[in-house]
């Protein structure tokens, strides 16, 4: 910017001096608003108000304009929280206000060194040809630098930027925020001397102060959105890593799924991950990336991770992570980087985070996989004491038959009624043991299904026949509803005779004498379903949600006189969903229960 006249400099460095003045005011104020009370702000306020009006009255025409300019100037760079807009917008600005040959904007990074984050009109070269040392006595002395000549400029004169580069006049400003200086704004000309004054100089500064809070307001904006979008993409992050943590209690896919997030997240070279066992010993269970030539970790080491609550970083390449839950330390992350790497303070926490999640998702695997072997261990004994029984069942039973016919002589009437109480005894361990069985099979995925067309009549008068029995011995009225033109099913005809023995044995069971039972069977697309309903003591809501669990028996007085182990149904349950239907069951207390269950049809089954 040239000079018409001393004047004219004087007059415009004076209102700039009260601007910048003015402006430091209001932000010292603002900055700290129980410092200034409410009244001798606004006292303050008038008083800069008078004095610009004052002033505005002394100017000239090109003077307010110049103001104008400034005005909108500051509008500009303050209208966007966009960082590089903003800069932009600032460089641009620059160039526009001074009429500069070229200029530049540097920012100190969190490091304390200068980078360049904007340069305009200097080039394609890969570095820019600007005084270096100027910049620096800027940054560092907090004091605005002007040289006219900087060929002449003792100060300058022997450097090897400006001789080199052929720099004559330069001015660089301090960008500074609560006297705090964030970086500089740097103008130069190598053809001309004496482009830039002292008025000018206070020109730029005012600007500067203006642009040092706008680019301050944007980096701060900018931060906090950086750290806002992070912060989100790590919670989708863990939410992602939570799903596939907790879509599998298999202890072994949680460990290694938590080891392949924790060394994809933190970049490391290789990792492991140990768990505690009985008595504090520690056993490899996952590990990931070739850790040879890596440094073993010292047990003292390692037990004072696993007594922190924190990560502990050895050497920069190593992050040791305990796996804590409800206080006691379950295992241990260690993950290594190789001899170019070192961790992040973020990858460390990180790997911190995940493990807490890790920790509910590994225990929780390692509780089923102890209530699997639990389960397991019940099973095979189970199995072991059934087919234990049957041997001494059958001798008791070859026996019992032996007395009743009276094989080895005549019995009493009173020795026939212990016969024949040893014998029904004999006939409910039988099926005790086989219901065991059954129940040992379906446990273990090993019940045996034959599944082939069958008539569905066929199963249901097999059914009838072996209760019937028990049935007329309660007086009771059987009726069944079953068309002759039904269609085939696809089932076990063993297995669904089972079904509707025990159906059939519960209703005759829990209905007082004298009460009636149905029966029906009806083509319901693509299934046939069968009901059986009886008017018994019926059940209440709570004891149907409870129904078809291992060994339930309802609290009901009356049900509990009634013999039973509670595994029946929860076999019939099992057999229905292996043969592809369901079971359902409504009961009213006091007014009887419907059990009602599904079998493909043939037909169907074939389509598929």
């Amino acid at each position: 910017m040239q000079n018409n006249s001393r004047h004219k400099d004087v007059e415009i460095r004076v209102v700039v001096d009260v601007l910048k003045e003015s402006m430091r005011a209001v932000q010292g104020a603002l900055a700290q608003p129980t410092g200034i009370r409410p009244e001798q702000l606004a006292k303050r306020l008038g008083e800069w108000q008078e004095t610009l009006e004052q002033l505005s009255e002394s100017l000239t025409v090109e003077q307010r304009d110049l103001l104008a300019m400034l005005y909108e100037i500051g509008r500009a760079i303050n209208s966007s929280l966009d960082l590089d807009d903003t800069l932009n917008t600032v460089i641009d600005s620059l160039i526009y206000l001074t009429g500069a040959e070229r200029g530049c904007l540097m920012l100190l990074d969190d490091e304390g060194e200068l980078s360049i984050q904007l340069a305009r009109n200097f080039g394609e070269s890969a570095e820019l040809e600007l005084s270096r040392s100027v910049i620096l006595e800027v940054v560092e002395t907090k004091k605005p630098v002007l040289s006219t000549n900087a060929q002449m400029d003792p100060r300058f004169a022997t450097q090897e930027s400006v001789i080199g580069f052929h720099l004559r006049s330069i001015a660089c400003v301090p960008l500074q925020v609560r006297k705090r200086v964030t970086g500089a704004l740097y103008l130069d000309n190598r053809i001309k001397e004496a482009v830039f004054s002292e008025a000018d100089l206070a020109l730029l500064s005012a600007f500067a102060n203006q642009a040092a809070v706008a680019i301050e307001n944007a980096r701060l904006y900018t931060m906090t959105d950086q750290a806002l979008e992070a912060r989100v993409k790590e919670l989708t992050t863990m939410q992602d890593i939570d799903r596939e943590l907790n879509a599998s209690l298999d202890l072994d896919h949680v460990l290694n799924m938590t080891l392949s997030w924790a060394v994809r997240a933190t970049g490391a070279a290789a990792g492991n991950l140990r768990l505690v066992g009985e008595g504090g010993a520690m056993s490899l269970m996952a590990e990931v990336g070739d850790g040879q030539g890596f440094e073993p970790i010292e047990s003292d080491t390692l037990q004072v991770v696993l007594g922190s609550q924190e990560p502990v970083v050895v050497g920069n390449r190593t992050i040791l992570v305990p796996i804590r839950y409800e206080g006691q330390a379950k295992g241990l992350l260690d993950l290594r980087k190789n001899d170019v790497g070192v961790f992040a303070t973020d990858q460390v926490q990180f790997a911190s985070r995940l493990a807490d999640h890790a920790a509910i998702a590994i225990e929780n695997a390692r509780l089923y996989e102890q209530v699997q072997q639990a389960n397991q261990a019940k099973t095979e004994f189970v199995s072991i004491v059934a087919h234990e029984l049957r041997t001494p069942m059958t001798s008791i039973r070859g026996y019992a038959d032996m007395l009743s016919k009276e094989l080895v002589g005549a019995l009493t009437d009173q020795q026939k009624e212990f016969v024949g109480t040893i014998c029904n005894n004999v006939e409910r361990m039988q099926i005790l043991v086989s219901d065991l069985q059954d129940i040992a099979r379906i446990e273990s995925g090993q019940l045996r299904m034959e599944t082939q067309p069958m008539s569905l009549r066929d199963a249901l008068d097999e059914g009838v026949r072996l209760v019937q029995g028990q049935i007329d011995g309660k007086g009771q009225a059987l009726q069944i509803e079953a068309p002759e033109d039904l269609p085939q099913v696809h089932g076990d005809p063993s297995r669904t005779t089972q079904v509707i023995i025990n159906l059939l044995s519960n209703a005759y069971k829990y209905t007082p004498e004298g009460g009636k039972i149905n029966v029906r069977a009806s083509l319901d697309e693509p299934f046939v379903r069968c009901t059986v309903q009886d008017t018994g003591i019926g059940m209440s809501e709570d004891d149907q949600r409870k129904l078809f669990t291992k060994f339930f028996r309802a609290d009901n007085p009356d049900a509990r006189e009634q013999p039973g182990t509670g595994l029946g149904l929860c076999i019939v349950k099992n057999i229905v969903e292996l043969q592809g239907g369901e079971i359902t069951v409504e009961s009213e207390a006091g007014v009887g229960t419907t059990f009602s269950f599904t079998i493909p049809t043939a037909e169907s089954v074939a389509l598929q």
